[in-house]
Formats: structure tokens, sequence, C-alpha cells
């Protein structure tokens, strides 16, 4: 028997090898899964060739699904949440739809995740055969093709196939649960009625419409929440690229300086747009913002990381970004907290912060916990004045609540405090020490409209506060204050130049 030249076997084994890493890898991506927080919930990801996006919502709210707009679909099953009522959780579906982008983009990074470990899994299986056939030898290649034809050898290929498939695939079957009742889908329009105004992106949405009157009455207000939080603050994000700001001369840098949001997702875009019209590239974070910092919160965390993904961010947490999960969360995704000492902030300047010492687990300083307010304070004070005295004098102080920053400003150890807290704009004003050096401290607004410490609704509950921060020559120079009212108008301040 002629053999068959090197080039076409080596094309015959490429071929084999990416048929067999093709057939793994859907295996592998089909039986798939992930867990992640969505939406205030844990939930269960899990791919599908369908193209459709199905929401499983429980025994209560209605399945939802939708086109992806691809091949792939994906079943997301919602779990536990920490909602204590129906009425919450509709009310917190409605207020994370108003800034929906990041949900969508975590979900999206997890089916990408799974088609990549898919892929990498399915051409590593594929090359065994490939690798076992090479090894076997032309000799024993031969002895196997001859026994292929017979019961004994379809019985071999058969144990082989069966056992591969043991080992590598999880043990939870193709696509998501099964159904034992044939699904009945019914559009979204259906489902609410005539009376409730869908908004157009929800136009092909459809639901499983086996549920009673009270809970459609329930979506229908939920529809209605989301319609206008959306509405509301896409026109002040289109209202706020035309505001009349101070725009930074060569050489300055200007940062957003943004504080107790309370889970106020729909602020996010609006906060975008003032950071762009105002020409930043940075931005502070000082704190609060969740309301309980507990994990159903990470959607918050979530819409503010990705909506300034492209800035360099730091941040201190507040009094209700309780324990450490919120610093923890902020910190994978990008986030710079501070660990008692003075690090590199925008503009060549240098930045100390500290989280607020009233949030549960936090607030501890050089490992010693159960610090006062005051103790911190003092504390903090003596930290900035250290550095001062090392030539490491601190530019910024970043603090959720301005009083924190005090001492330190009084002793002439610091250029700026900065903070929020009291979710009402006041300063910048200047402290004097007695040698006359001058420094001053600026609190913030709340971002999130918040008059309450969770700010989930269809517009603000109170007036909105933002700032912006600008450097020159490694110093703070002056801060304009911009405020959006619950009208969804704006109001801004004249720019205040720091001596």
């Amino acid at each position: 028997m002629s053999r068959l030249p090197g080039w076409l076997t080596a094309t015959a084994l490429v071929v084999v090898w990416l048929a067999l890493s093709t057939l793994a890898a859907t295996g592998f991506f089909l039986t798939s899964e992930r867990t992640v927080d969505v939406a205030s919930h844990e939930a269960r990801v899990t791919p599908d060739f369908t193209g459709e996006v199905v929401v499983r919502t429980g025994p209560v709210l209605p399945d939802v699904r939708t086109d992806s707009g691809s091949l792939v679909g994906v079943e997301i099953e919602l779990g536990k949440t920490d909602a204590r009522s129906l009425q919450e959780l509709t009310a917190r579906y409605a207020a994370i739809g108003s800034n929906s982008d990041a949900q969508i983009a975590k979900v999206s990074d997890a089916v990408r995740e799974m088609a990549v470990d898919a892929v990498v899994r399915g051409l590593a299986l594929g090359l065994l055969p490939i690798l076992g056939w090479v090894l076997l030898g032309a000799r024993r290649r031969g002895e196997i093709v001859e026994h292929l034809p017979t019961r004994r050898g379809v019985a071999g290929l058969l144990v082989i196939a069966l056992v591969v498939i043991g080992l590598t695939t999880p043990w939870r079957g193709l696509g998501g649960a099964s159904q034992d009742q044939p699904e009945r889908w019914v559009s979204l329009a259906t489902f609410v009625g005539p009376s409730v105004e869908l908004p157009d992106e929800l136009a092909d949405v459809e639901v499983r419409g086996d549920t009673a009157g009270e809970t459609r009455r329930l979506v229908a207000s939920a529809i209605d929440s989301y319609r206008e939080g959306r509405e509301f603050y896409a026109d002040a994000a289109e209202a706020a690229a035309d505001l009349e700001l101070r725009e930074p001369e060569e050489g300055e840098t200007v940062v957003l300086l943004l504080s107790d949001r309370h889970d106020n997702v729909g602020m996010d875009q609006v906060a975008r747009a003032v950071a762009e019209r105002g020409g930043a590239e940075a931005v502070f974070d000082a704190g609060d913002d969740t309301s309980t910092g507990k994990e159903w919160e990470a959607f918050s965390l979530d819409s503010l990381a990705d909506t300034f993904d492209d800035y360099s961010r730091w941040a201190v947490a507040g009094n209700h970004d309780h324990g450490t999960f919120v610093r923890s969360y902020l910190t994978d995704l990008g986030w710079t907290y501070f660990d008692d000492e003075v690090i590199d902030g925008p503009g060549e300047t240098r930045i100390l912060g500290v989280d607020d010492p009233r949030s549960s687990g936090l607030g501890n300083w050089r490992d010693e916990s159960d610090l006062t307010f005051a103790e911190v304070r003092a504390r903090l004070a003596d930290a900035a004045c250290e550095a001062d005295e090392d030539g490491d004098r601190v530019d910024t102080l970043l603090v959720h609540d301005a009083n924190l920053g005090d001492e330190a400003l009084s002793r002439g150890c610091v250029d700026l405090v900065v903070g929020g807290h009291t979710h009402v704009q006041a300063g910048p004003d200047p402290v004097r020490t007695d040698d006359g050096e001058v420094g001053y401290t600026y609190t913030v607004g709340t971002a999130g409209g918040a008059a309450y410490a969770i700010a989930i609704g269809t517009k603000l509950r109170r007036a909105a506060g933002l700032a912006l921060i600008t450097y020159r020559d490694g110093e703070p120079a002056g801060i304009q204050s911009v405020t959006v009212e619950t009208t969804g108008s704006f109001a801004v301040d004249p720019y205040v130049e720091l001596e």
C-alpha cells in the first residue's frame, strides 16, 4: 500500500482534530453554567443555541424571554434575593432597568467566559485521539483498522466514547431546566393589556402568562416606573452634554467627585455625561454607593464600574457600605482604595483616604479595630502631618464625611478635604491655620438624589449633587458644583478658584 504524502496526512489530522474539537467544545459549552449576581439575585446562567434570552423568575412573577440578537441564547434562573416583598422586588427591577447595560454586560461576560473555556477544553480533548493515533505507530494502527468492522472493535469504540463523555460532561443535561408541560408564551403587551404603554425596547418581550391578576398589576406598575425612570435619566444625561461648564486649560486635570449614590444606577449615565462635558479624566467616589453593603447590591457597583471603566478611579467606603463587600468588590473591578498610606493621585498629586469608621467591619487604622470617629480623625491627621514633615504633602484627603478631615486641615497638613455623607452641598470653605496656611473643605451632595438610605425610584427624591475638581501644577486649583434638580433641570455653580 502506497503511503500518503506527508502534507496530506498532516492536513487530514488537523481536519480531524478540528472536527473532534468542535464537537467536544459544543458539548462543553451547552453543559456549562455560571453563578453570578444579576438584578439583586444570585442567578444561574446557562448558554444554549436557541437565540433567545430567557429569564426564569420563580413561582410568583412571570418568566420573560426575548431575542438575543444572535445564534447564542442564554437562560438566567434567578435565585435568592434579600427583597422583603414582591413590591420591593419589582421596584428594584424597574430601577435597575433604567440603566441595565451593566447587568447585560455581566451576563454577556459570563457567556463569553464559558465559550472560551469550552473552546480551550475542546481543543485539548480533540487533540488526545490524534496524539494517541500518532504515537501508536503505523503497524499498530493497521491492526486497529482491521478490527474496527468487527463487533469487538465497535464495542471498544463505544466504551471509549462513553468513558470520555462521562469524565468530561457535567451531569445536568443539555440546555436549561426541562419543562413537564409545554410553555405558553404571550407578548408582554397582551399580558399587561392595552392600558399600559410599552417602551419600544420591550415590544418584542414575551412572558409566560399564567400568573394572577395582582401580579399583572405589579408588572404593569413596574413597566410604568421603568419607562418614567429611563426617560427621566436619559433626558438628564442628554441635557448635561450642553451644560456651560468651565473647560480645563492646558496642563490641568479635572476629577469628578461623587458620593451617596445609594443604588441609584439611573444617575450614573448623568454623572458620566457631566464628567465628559467638564473634561474629567478621573473619579473620586466618597462612598455610600449602597444602602446596606450587602451582596444583592452588586448591581449598583457593576453599574458604577461599567460607567467609569475608562477613568482613573479612587474610592472610600461610606457608613452605609457595611462590611467589606463593597470595598472588595469595587477593588476587583479596578477601583483604588486606601491602606493608610499616601498614594499617587490625579494630575501628579498625592492623595490619602480612609473608609468611614462607622461602617461595620471598616474604619480600622493600622490593624487597630473598634476606633471611634474622633480617634480615626486624630490618627488620620497624624498620618497626613507625618507625611507632610517627610516631604510627601497630601494634596487631597478623600473621606466619606468631610468632618473626618477637620483636624488634618486645622493643623495645616492637607490642601483639600472632600467628602459627602450629608446629602447636601457645602463649600468649598477655606480653613486657615494659626500660621496663615489655607486649606479647603468641600462636601458634595448626593449623586443618587437620595432622601433616605436607598434611592431606588423613577426620579430623584431630592436634588442630586456632583462636583468637578480641577488640579493644576500638582495642587487643587478649583471646584465647580453641579446640581440636578428633581425636575431634571440643572443648576451650575460658578467655578471657585482655590488659593
